[in-house]
């Protein structure tokens, strides 16, 4: 029997997704935000409230980047949902990463973070939080590649629970895409 819980955003896995952004000086920042994947083949989405800093500072460049937190960058990258933009003026700084410009968007990236996408972005609706981005490059780590491809055990990419409120560690192939499924078809 099923238990109903009434609208709740739990979606497995919600990846842990770092925004960076460059403030109005220049400083790199970086958030963490949890509501977001992939709305069409260039286009990521994000539902992030106005009143963050990562907002402020997407929006007068219009662009960010948006990298895939790690199980190695699990503390590193939850403080960045941890410390505000508005209050704290380095956190790049207070976590020892190093920032990059990326080459195809004013934005940085982040050294840490192995799988990065540039974006530019598409629109934001200040009302929903609905950040539209178009991805305009992705880079990728040698390290996290096996035979030219982006390796999910080299990555070890996080997931969010939002019902216990933990991190989740995405491991594990348990059936190839497109073939598991072709018994049904005959």
């Amino acid at each position: 029997m099923k238990i109903s819980f009434g609208s709740k955003p739990w979606i497995y896995p919600q990846p842990v997704l770092i925004i960076g952004t460059y403030d109005e000086d220049g400083t790199p920042d970086a958030m963490n935000a949890a509501w977001g994947g992939i709305g069409d083949t260039e286009e990521i989405r994000i539902c992030l409230s106005s009143n963050h800093k990562t907002v402020k500072n997407l929006l007068a460049k219009k662009a960010f980047t948006v990298s895939m937190a790690t199980k190695k960058t699990v503390a590193e990258c939850d403080y960045f949902g941890l410390a505000s933009g508005n209050q704290v003026k380095d956190k790049i700084a207070k976590v020892n990463f190093h920032s990059v410009h990326a080459e195809h968007v004013d934005a940085p990236y982040f050294e840490e973070l192995p799988l990065t996408f540039e974006c530019t972005l598409i629109s934001y609706d200040e009302e929903t939080g609905d950040l539209r981005g178009k991805i305009e490059n992705t880079l990728a780590d040698e390290s996290i590649l096996t035979n030219g491809k982006i390796d999910p055990e080299k990555l070890e990419p996080i997931a969010f629970d939002g019902v216990n409120h933990t991190y989740l560690l995405v491991k594990g192939v348990v059936a190839d895409a497109f073939s598991c499924g072709k018994k049904f078809l005959k």
